[in-house]
């Protein structure tokens, strides 16, 4: 194969640095939503052209995870921007969830009634995840 030794070969350094775990593959999430990272401050004219970026992720995932962490200290501008992000979303078919939002952020958002999704959170009104509803004998499919 090519004169590569197996020593050399970047798969077998790898393996070797592995440790050993579970038998068999990895188990895996097949879907992974993109995720854009905000870094604060941002400007007004950046909220459009995030808000484009959004509305090109939505349609392919549904869901655009906006990692917060880095966006500073909580205020409106930050509020402004994560609602024009989730409008932005919403008229693609999609929506927004929050990676790493702080506390105050939380509550700020909350305050003004924008109830946009904290990744890992369920959703109102769906089940946990691994949860199944329970049908009862005789219940007609709706």
């Amino acid at each position: 194969m090519g004169g590569s030794t197996p020593a050399s070969s970047p798969w077998t350094e790898r393996r070797a640095m592995s440790c050993g775990g579970a038998p068999g593959l990895p188990a895996v999430d097949p879907r992974t939503d993109p995720v854009l990272v905000l870094r604060g401050p941002v400007t007004r004219d950046e909220v459009a052209g995030l808000a484009d970026v959004v509305r090109g992720l939505a349609p392919r995932s549904g869901v655009v995870v906006c990692d917060v962490a880095g966006l500073g200290p909580p205020g409106l501008a930050q509020v402004e921007l994560l609602a024009r992000l989730e409008l932005a979303a919403r008229r693609e078919g999609g929506r927004i969830a929050l990676r790493g939002p702080e506390p105050a952020l939380r509550a700020l958002l909350g305050l003004v009634g924008l109830g946009i999704q904290v990744e890992g959170e369920v959703e109102e009104g769906e089940p946990a995840g691994g949860v199944e509803e329970a049908v009862e004998t005789g219940d007609t499919a709706s």
